[in-house]
């Protein structure tokens, strides 16, 4: 049975999670959201705050799910980076922005993680 949309979306963001626990990343918030849009995941590692967009496909017909964040998408990312930091009173702290490719193959997940994906 295939696994489309926000099913989809919600299984490679499982396996984005467990990939960066198994590296030592601290998970720190899923799916934040406000009425201007959503963070995928928060992690640290170490000092290091990363904001963490994860896009997932089922093949790459429709090319490498890494590259499906545009320049448009990375500025809502910003923004949003920019919410959390100001609502969780955090300053002074460097933060980074990572982008995770899932490709679903069976049950496996076949992860491309980029880190510094993009500078705003």
């Amino acid at each position: 049975m295939a696994v489309r949309g926000k099913k989809l979306g919600a299984w490679g963001e499982q396996a984005a999670c467990s990939y960066l626990a198994g590296k030592g990343y601290e998970i720190v918030q899923r799916n934040y959201r406000t009425a201007r849009g959503e963070i995928d995941i928060i992690a640290r590692e170490g000092a290091t705050l990363i904001f963490v967009e994860v896009k997932t496909a089922t093949s790459l017909r429709m090319g490498d799910p890494v590259t499906w964040v545009t320049p448009k998408k990375q500025q809502q990312i910003a923004m949003m980076a920019s919410l959390y930091l100001a609502e969780n009173e955090l300053v002074d702290i460097n933060c980074r922005f990572d982008v995770i490719g899932v490709v679903r193959s069976g049950e496996q997940a076949v992860i491309e993680h980029i880190i510094n994906a993009f500078w705003i």
